[in-house]
């Protein structure tokens, strides 16, 4: 019985080794995915944002259609710097 023991326990170092070695490797066929998928994500997040505020979308085409053509592009600046600043506000 004890030499079953040790075999199991042999095995299991094995098998601990073998899964770490497997997490390394896998960490490393990742990580030039981490940039794209990142970004897949907050693109995903902008698309739930829109989603669950249409009335958003309807507004600001009514702003730009309001507006000249030349101050289209100050407003977008504006409204991208808002942004950037409640979400950092929020902790997103």
């Amino acid at each position: 019985m004890n030499d079953k023991l040790m075999r199991l326990a042999e095995r299991r170092e094995d098998l601990v080794a073998q899964a770490a070695a497997q997490r390394m490797v896998l960490a490393q066929n990742i990580e030039p995915w981490r940039t794209p998928l990142a970004l897949a994500d907050q693109g995903l997040a902008v698309l739930r944002f829109i989603k669950s505020h249409p009335a958003w979308i309807a507004g600001g085409g009514a702003l730009f259609a309001a507006l000249r053509p030349g101050r289209v592009g100050k407003w977008l600046r504006r409204g991208w710097l808002t942004w950037q600043i409640m979400r950092k506000l929020r902790g997103n």
